[in-house]
């Protein structure tokens, strides 16, 4: 029935919808294999893309050539830039999504690429030769075989859904879990552990009385995520703000002793960042009242996410509690919250590539790695996908680094530093963050996209005029001056003091109250500067200007210290390099760096337990 493949990938979630993408685009011939087709995709939990850090994440593999921005904009229902009451360093983007039009359309988009076959089937174990997987064991008794495979199994593997002291197996709800898989991966000598996540109630919105809860509009400009011609959002859906109180609470903790986190059923971490509300009850016993966003999971559904009251305890607990809510006293809900515990694979055991030490060829993206988030997956399975297509060509590994981007931030903690409860992106996790813009991902990223393959030319084509319309804007802003007769007005209106004599427009630009939009409207020359450029990039390109001006110092520097900081990066180590040997080295640098065997100084110096003083030993003992 099948033809070898070049590649396989198991799991047709983000991880695995972007890896199955990018492998086929670049040429390779690729077998998608997942349990159900029809849920190419899910958004398994909240029905959103992007948010605090995460944002940037999906721009960047729209950058590069990835599907996951493309795909939110054809399908948000409501936009938001998070953060634009601080610098452009934490801005966010974020987006509603249609749950179901979202999953619809990544399938469409997979569907339509040449080399791309699906199989709907359970991958229960891997084919080896000589430490080298070549090929798939399915449920069905299929050998199914390829040069590589990519695993993306999610949530799946030996899951168990928790509901009080219910549990079932299970990847999703109504889902069946992935059996066998993990076992067959342990006997080839890959260390296994435990996670756990949640997810909250959905709630019939016609049972919810909206006029309690404080409306959550979109921004009334929305943007996108893409940096291709995708719709611009034209109508939106609004979210809503709810809150918890005491009643709730002491109808939360009515069933803690049912509660498979208290009495110790489940085993695995949960994410510290997204706690369960009866964790938050727990922890936070001081709070009289914690925030839920209520959120449609829709155009053309009553479904309603609760997202902020994810909850493993009994149904008729969870129940009760949520009608204690204001807006909630008369909700009917479709089903309960759930925990779900998980197997992963401790993310020390790859490298950079993603690909993994122990077996050639074998590549891990995702959840499996022991992350959370549909972005943090996708960029992973982007990564493992270009990687895995390339070593199959001889073509040298995609790496990114941590200065570049913040995928190259996601990969480097993983391998370098592992995990020990679900990893989730934040700005502050990138010491460069100031670089590593959410608007600045194409200028960053497309060239690269490009000169592998992933992205078109006409991408490139347009970040080329992009960064030549930037210079020139702010070449025309530093070298050209404004009189104050011809400033006064828009001054004024700015609260900001008034010009005494000519001035460069810069200056007055630097100024924190006066905005690039409003030079356009009250500077004749520099407006018709601008509508010289192409339409569709001038808002972005003004973006770009403005805040390489106001924080032009502060970039600057950042570039200096990543360039410096980046030379350790070009000092290599050998995969061999005897570390017990070195007895100069701290004995706890010693055993993390022959666990983790570093690529190069730079990634040493990231390993947590290894000194500065340790660095210098390996620099001096190297000769640097």
């Amino acid at each position: 029935m099948f033809k070898e493949y070049d590649i396989i990938v198991v799991g047709a979630g983000h991880a695995g919808s972007e890896a199955a993408a990018a492998a086929a685009n670049l040429g390779s011939s690729v077998l998608l294999i997942t349990m159900n087709m029809a849920n190419i995709a899910q958004m398994s939990c909240n029905p959103a893309m992007g948010g605090i850090a995460k944002g940037q994440i999906v721009r960047e593999i729209d950058a590069l050539g990835g599907y996951s921005g493309i795909i939110t904009d054809k399908t948000m229902i409501q936009f938001r830039m998070l953060n634009k009451s601080k610098g452009p360093a934490m801005w966010s983007p974020r987006a509603q999504s249609d749950r179901m039009l979202f999953s619809m359309e990544w399938r469409d988009a997979l569907e339509n690429i040449p080399n791309l076959d699906f199989w709907q089937d359970m991958v229960i174990g891997l084919i080896t030769n000589k430490k080298k997987v070549v090929g798939v064991k399915t449920s069905m008794g299929l050998e199914i075989k390829s040069k590589a495979v990519i695993l993306t199994n999610g949530t799946f593997l030996n899951g168990i859904i928790h509901i009080g002291s219910k549990q079932f197996r299970g990847g999703r709800i109504g889902e069946r879990a992935s059996v066998g898989l993990t076992e067959d991966l342990n006997k080839l000598g890959f260390v296994s552990d435990r996670m756990k996540t949640g997810t909250p109630v959905r709630v019939d919105g016609r049972t919810i009385d909206f006029s309690k809860l404080e409306e959550q509009p979109g921004d009334a400009i929305p943007e996108k995520f893409s940096f291709t011609d995708t719709p611009k959002l034209e109508k939106q859906r609004s979210c809503y703000l709810a809150y918890t109180n005491s009643d709730v609470h002491d109808t939360l903790r009515t069933g803690f002793d049912e509660s498979p986190m208290f009495n110790g059923r489940i085993e695995g971490t949960g994410p510290r960042y997204c706690p369960s509300i009866e964790d938050k009850i727990d922890r936070f016993a001081d709070k009289a009242g914690h925030q839920l966003f209520v959120e449609p999971e829709g155009w053309n559904t009553i479904e309603y996410y609760i997202n902020g009251f994810s909850s493993s305890l009994p149904d008729h607990v969870q129940f009760k509690a949520l009608i204690k809510i204001p807006g909630f006293e008369n909700a009917k809900i479709f089903r309960p919250g759930y925990a779900i515990e998980y197997d992963f694979f401790p993310p020390m055991q790859l490298k950079y590539s993603l690909e993994t030490k122990l077996i050639d060829n074998l590549y891990f993206a995702g959840q499996i790695n022991g992350t959370t988030g549909y972005e943090e997956a996708g960029a992973q399975g982007l990564i493992a996908g270009i990687n895995s297509h390339r070593k199959l060509n001889s073509l040298s590994d995609f790496i990114l680094k941590r200065s570049e981007s913040y995928i190259g931030v996601l990969i480097d903690d993983l391998i370098t530093k592992g995990v020990d409860e679900p990893y989730r992106m934040f700005t502050s996790r990138a010491e460069y963050r100031i670089l590593l813009r959410q608007n600045n991902a194409d200028l960053r990223l497309t060239l690269k996209g490009y000169e592998i393959g992933l992205a078109d030319e006409k991408r490139n084509n347009r970040v080329i005029q992009k960064k030549k319309t930037i210079e020139e804007i702010i070449q025309f802003i530093k070298k050209e001056s404004v009189s104050p007769s011809e400033v006064e007005k828009m001054l004024l209106n700015s609260e900001t003091s008034p010009l005494k004599q000519k001035v460069k427009i810069s200056s007055i630009l630097s100024r924190p109250q006066v905005s690039i939009n409003s030079l356009l409207e009250n500077i004749n020359s520099f407006s018709n500067l601008i509508s010289s450029f192409p339409p569709e990039i001038i808002n972005e390109c003004l973006q770009e200007a403005e805040i390489l001006i106001k924080y032009g110092g502060y970039v600057q520097k950042e570039e200096e210290i990543a360039n410096k900081l980046n030379e350790l990066e070009d000092i290599y180590l050998s995969p061999d390099f005897d570390y017990f040997n070195l007895k100069s080295l701290s004995y706890e640098a010693r055993e993390k760096l022959a666990k983790v065997k570093p690529k190069t100084i730079g990634q040493a110096s990231r390993i947590s337990g290894v000194s500065p003083a340790d660095i210098s030993v390996l620099a001096v003992y190297i000769g640097r």
